[in-house]
Formats: structure tokens, C-alpha cells, sequence
């Protein structure tokens, strides 16, 4: 069976946050702020002592992305807070049990089975994977968006954007492979500074045990994705889904004999894409460009 709907215009956002969630979540970004510039750190250079993007620094900072209670800590040591930052580490949690993140009604059934996916496998020939996309990329993607999206529909979809990636990183993590065409790399979606950010940021992912980028060279002749971009998801206990969207169409495919079909040609674009160690140094290649 396949589930289908309109994307249409949004009606609200993809968030939608108490305001004593965000009020907590912007004390402790300027918190860390002003604990990393007493320190004489840049964003980069913190996020490189503990292990984080500055993509992911830059975000917390702001409060577009929420604090997770292992950062916090590991800030407060880092940079003597005297646990100020580790004690709130808890009331982040309690936070982010209250937090409501919402999506379009058309989204919905494809994020809760993500959120509870043990597998996620991406073929990507026009855009970023969502749950590789830093900040700003994402946000050039939905200003780009026609209707028109308003500027608070634009800053709560990039929030819950960058809310989704957390699944990356929680335990126990889930397997996630991406094939990405070499044209989507090339392109610079938001700038050459936002490009070189997005490059960056799948060079980092890639190194994480649970995330496998590949890359589909322009010069594979022809391959088993010629129809176009797609999502496997395997949820925990379930079957395995298929998601796909064009234009204004979303699908959620469950049809067993059609997820089979999807699952065979991912196999075969993964052996016809270059293998994670040459994708990276592609990407690492593109990026020096």
C-alpha cells in the first residue's frame, strides 16, 4: 500500500516549543558563549577540543539546536564553569520530554518511524539528505521553497530540521548509509561559504561508526537510480518502508513487493557508487576546490 498527500503550503511549523523550553534553551547558549569567549576559544576551536562541529556550537549558542546534557558537561569541564552548565544538564532532559516537535501533517507518519528506525538509507540526486544538512543549508532549502514560506515557518523548519539529527548520535544509534550523486555535491546551494560548511559537515559524519557516505560519480554512465531519489526505513520490530517525494507529492510506501523492489536498486547504486574511502576523498577534494 502506498500513503500518499500534498505538501501543499504549511499551515504551522515544524515546532513548536513551550516558551520555558526555549527560554532555558537560550540562557544556556549564551552561557556557553560567554564561557567559550572568557576562554579565548573561537566556536571552531571549541568544538574541536570536545569533539563537535562548529556548525553544532554555532547552533546550540543560539539556541537552534538543544543543548544535549553530554555537551553541557563536557563544556563545564573544559571550561571550569564550576558546574553551572553540568547541573543544568538535567533540566535539559526534563525539557526535552515537555518540548512538542511537530511536523506538516503529511510529514508526520515518515518522522515518528524515523525517529524509531534501527536502519536509514538515503539516495539522494537533488538535495542534501535532511539528516546531513547543517544549518545554513537547510535554510536556503526552505527560503527556496515556492509558495513562499514566511520567515517564522522558515526558522521553526530549520529548528525541527536540525532537531531530527540527534538520532545520528543518541544510543543505541542507527545504521545509516547515504549515497549522495556527485551533482548535489557540486552544487552551491546557499553560496560557495555554505557549500564548503555542508562538505565539511559530511566529512565529519562520515567518520562517526553508524553513518556511511558514498558519492555516485558523474561519470558512472548509468545506474539503477535512474528513476529518481528515495528512503528505505527500518523501524524497530517493523518492516522495512520506502519514502519518496516529488513536487508536491509525498509517499510512503508499504507495499512489501514494491519496498523489495526499492531495497534491490539501493544495493545496486551502493555497488555502483565509490566506496565510503573514495567518497570522502572526493568530497575532501571538492571542498579544496
Amino acid at each position: 500500500m502506498t500513503a500518499q498527500a500534498g505538501a501543499g503550503v504549511p499551515t504551522g511549523g515544524e515546532t513548536d516549543g513551550t516558551d520555558e523550553v526555549a527560554d532555558l534553551f537560550r540562557a544556556l547558549g549564551r552561557q556557553i558563549k560567554v564561557a567559550r569567549e572568557r576562554a579565548g576559544l573561537s566556536q571552531k576551536e571549541l568544538g574541536d577540543r570536545l569533539g563537535y562541529g562548529e556548525e553544532t556550537i554555532s547552533s546550540v549558542e543560539r539556541a537552534r539546536r538543544t543543548p544535549q546534557p553530554e555537551l553541557l558537561v563536557a563544556v563545564d569541564t573544559l571550561l571550569e564553569c564550576g558546574g553551572l552548565l553540568a547541573s543544568a544538564a538535567e533540566d535539559v532532559e526534563r525539557a526535552k520530554t515537555r518540548r512538542r516537535v511537530r511536523h506538516p501533517e503529511w510529514f508526520r507518519d515518515y518522522a515518528r518511524l524515523e525517529a524509531e528506525a534501527e536502519e536509514i538509507c538515503f539516495y539522494s540526486t537533488l538535495t542534501m539528505p535532511g539528516l546531513l544538512q547543517t544549518e545554513g543549508y537547510a535554510r536556503t532549502i526552505f527560503t527556496a521553497r515556492r509558495p513562499f514560506l514566511d520567515e517564522e515557518t522558515i526558522e521553526q523548519r530549520v529548528a525541527a530540521r536540525l532537531d531530527r539529527q540527534q538520532i545520528l548520535t543518541c544510543w543505541p544509534p542507527p545504521m545509516v548509509t547515504a549515497v549522495i550523486e556527485e551533482s548535489v555535491l557540486r552544487r552551491e546551494i546557499g553560496g560557495q561559504t555554505v557549500q564548503q560548511e555542508q562538505l565539511t559537515q559530511l566529512l565529519e559524519l562520515g567518520k562517526l561508526r553508524n553513518v556511511e557516505i558514498q558519492v555516485l560519480p558523474l561519470d558512472c554512465q548509468g545506474h539503477a537510480g535512474m528513476e529518481g531519489p528515495f528512503i528505505l526505513l527500518t523501524p524497530k520490530g517493523k518492516p522495512q518502508v520506502g519514502y519518496g517525494e516529488f513536487q508536491s507529492i509525498n509517499r510512503l510506501i508499504t507495499d512489501p513487493q514494491e519496498v523489495r523492489m526499492l531495497a534491490a536498486r539501493y544495493g545496486s547504486i551502493r555497488g555502483q557508487a565509490l566506496n565510503p574511502a573514495e567518497s570522502s576523498a572526493l568530497i575532501e577534494k571538492l571542498r579544496g576546490d
